[in-house]
């Protein structure tokens, strides 16, 4: 399978209040629409989730994380331009996103991935992509694509065929960024 016949089918269930299974820049996730609430709500039951424990957002760039930020302190530029390693952003106050999907502190944790199946799915979406571990909520997160719960692989609507055979055994960084500038690091 192909990257650009896997983002086509992948496009067509997410444009269809869908959730996929997919290769991130680091351990499978579950994803959908970050702006389709009916979505979201459909991963927070299969993860059996607690809605009151946000998901993150990926993003391909700038441009999509203003759209959703108003505000972006420059030191998280800074983070990210120095990281060497995938880096999850805590920011606060998002907009034009689902809200389910913000945290009770309004707040929301976004990545910048370049990696290409992820990338090229969100150009085409032009919106971001909810990314949660491809596990049971409290459950050990999959390293690769083997170690994923059949409930999980039966319980969406797309399984992405491509880098099944990867193994990841480092989930990003995460670092919380307020707009007055306070940086806090919740996992290294």
């Amino acid at each position: 399978m192909n990257i650009n016949e896997e983002v086509h089918k992948a496009f067509e269930v997410i444009q269809n209040g869908g959730i996929i299974l997919y290769p991130t820049d680091t351990v499978w996730g579950i994803g959908c629409d970050a702006t389709n609430p009916e979505a979201i709500k459909k991963i927070y039951a299969l993860k059996q989730r607690e809605e009151s424990k946000s998901m993150i957002c990926l993003m391909n760039g700038e441009k999509m994380m203003y759209n959703v930020f108003k505000e972006i302190p420059e030191v998280a530029w800074q983070i990210l331009d120095l990281s060497e390693k995938p880096t999850t952003l805590i920011l606060d106050n998002p907009r034009n996103v689902a809200d389910n999907i913000i945290a009770e502190d309004k707040t929301l944790g976004v990545r910048i991935v370049k990696e290409p199946f992820c990338f090229k799915l969100m150009e085409r979406m032009k919106k971001p992509l909810v990314s949660t571990s491809a596990n049971i909520s409290g459950m050990f997160t999959p390293k690769s694509f083997k170690e994923i719960a059949p409930e999980i692989i039966n319980g969406v609507d797309y399984v992405v065929n491509l880098h099944r055979e990867k193994i990841c055994d480092k989930p990003s960084t995460i670092i919380k960024l307020t707009n007055d500038s306070q940086v806090t690091i919740i996992r290294k």
